[in-house]
């Protein structure tokens, strides 16, 4: 494994370590790269996966749906990838989401959400009960948090693109749960990506600091009384973890720290790398020579208080009559009930959306629940977001795939495939196109012949 650390930080780390245990944290450079998948439980579990023998995966055991793989595997190549069956993510990024206690029908924000490895996590937790609300500053950034969404089939997302000043002010006291993982210096992950060590100056951890105290100040407004907030970082710098915690207990006393689940490779925060108060032993930091994972910081908190928000909501237009005949036309062959008063259209395009307050008017956003597809002329055609909230048995009519079989790389490449008699209940109309029980999208048939409905910005090369 290439190593490269800069000097700067090599001699902070060794005082931070001291010497016996940053030999330890150096000689880890010399291990193999760890590579990992967490289960999507809104289509499989973990049992599943491990039954399917797609590949060789063994148990992340601080993550319940988390799982290493070989590096040798190509889990992005199988058709099960494409269906949003599980997502590729290094282990120790697995465990802020995993250690944020998430419920169905709660309200849950990721506030730094990009490109989704967390908030797909989070929003697999809600069971389509509840809202998500993602964000990412960044609107290339949103748009591959929304693909992804997308792809793990969550329902209930709305997905914003704002400073998170502008949500505070939309959202006060609004979310049970938030989630900030925060724009970091990266040194974490400096044994993975040496590119990250090649970018690193000294400057970097108090410049990144000054940012995570904006948005955790943000974020703990939008905190509902006993709610609660995880905060992590991929980084070692003192000043962007215990330093900022520091900081945002003494703007915010409200705020205290909680246990997080333990597991026994985590170790506790330092006093004395805060303000020194005893409290900053609750964090956890996650160290690359001690766990089988990358450098992680974490850091759970509560509000004082109970109490959940009331505010008024938006109301959805009322969908007119013609247009819902035209849709429930199609939904007929839905198993699994579509709420009326939860649908929207919008110039002939029609979403299933989730509740939101009056005060989220005017955020700028790319997505506001699922799109359903498209009202043209006297016919609806469904999209591919809602092909993905679907699986085998959830739709009347369907072409099941093996993995193996080669129409399913031809139909993920965006090409017309032929099916034979028999193999959809229908002879013609939609299809919903499947690898074994998992939604890939969807195919008109016609004469045996299956026109590819699959997008083309989601086609393989």
């Amino acid at each position: 494994m290439e190593k490269y650390l800069p000097h700067a930080f090599e001699k902070r780390m060794k005082e931070m370590l001291g010497e016996e245990e940053f030999a330890e944290y150096i000689r880890s450079y010399d291990d193999e790269r760890q590579y990992g998948l967490r289960v999507n439980t809104l289509k499989c579990t973990p049992q599943e996966l491990e039954q399917s023998g797609i590949f060789g995966v063994k148990r992340i055991p601080w993550v319940e749906n988390g799982f290493f793989y070989d590096g040798e595997e190509r889990p992005a190549r199988h058709p099960y990838y494409s269906a949003g069956v599980y997502y590729l993510q290094e282990p120790s990024a697995m465990t802020p989401a995993s250690r944020l206690e998430v419920h169905p029908g709660e309200r849950v924000l990721d506030l730094c959400a990009a490109p989704g490895g967390k908030a797909t996590e989070l929003g697999a937790k809600l069971q389509g009960r509840g809202i998500l609300v993602a964000n990412d500053v960044s609107n290339s950034r949103a748009r591959a948090l929304l693909k992804n969404l997308e792809l793990f089939g969550v329902k209930n997302a709305f997905v914003t693109n704002e400073l998170p000043g502008k949500l505070a002010s939309c959202f006060p006291e609004y979310f049970d749960r938030i989630l900030v993982d925060a724009p970091c210096s990266g040194e974490g992950m400096f044994r993975k990506d040496p590119a990250v060590a090649k970018a690193w100056d000294e400057e970097r951890p108090e410049y990144f600091a000054k940012l995570q105290r904006d948005i955790v100040l943000s974020a703990s407004r939008m905190l509902r009384p006993g709610g609660t907030m995880l905060y992590s970082t991929c980084t070692f710098a003192k000043e962007e973890n215990e330093g900022t915690i520091s900081w945002l207990l003494g703007e915010c006393p409200e705020l205290h720290l909680e246990e997080i689940k333990s597991y026994e490779g985590f170790s506790e925060g330092r006093p004395e790398w805060g303000d020194g108060r005893e409290e900053l032993r609750k964090c956890v930091r996650i160290f690359p020579h001690k766990m089988h994972g990358e450098g992680h910081f974490l850091a759970l908190l509560r509000k004082d208080g109970d109490s959940r928000w009331n505010g008024p909501v938006q109301k959805t237009v009322p969908v007119d009559k013609k247009s819902w005949g035209i849709l429930e036309d199609f939904l007929k062959d839905v198993r699994g009930e579509i709420d009326r008063k939860h649908v929207e259209i919008r110039a002939g395009k029609v979403y299933l959306v989730p509740e939101l307050p009056e005060t989220a008017r005017g955020i700028h956003f790319l997505r506001n629940g699922v799109f359903l597809g498209e009202l043209k002329k006297d016919r609806f055609e469904p999209s591919q977001p809602f092909a993905m909230t679907l699986a085998a048995d959830q739709y009347d009519s369907v072409l099941r795939l093996k993995p193996e079989d080669e129409r399913l790389e031809r139909y993920l490449r965006g090409e017309t495939i032929y099916v034979q008699p028999g193999e959809c209940a229908r002879e013609k109309g939609w299809q919903l196109v499947c690898a074994d029980n998992y939604a890939l999208g969807w195919g008109k048939l016609v004469n045996g012949v299956l026109k590819n409905k699959y997008p083309a910005g989601w086609r393989k090369n």
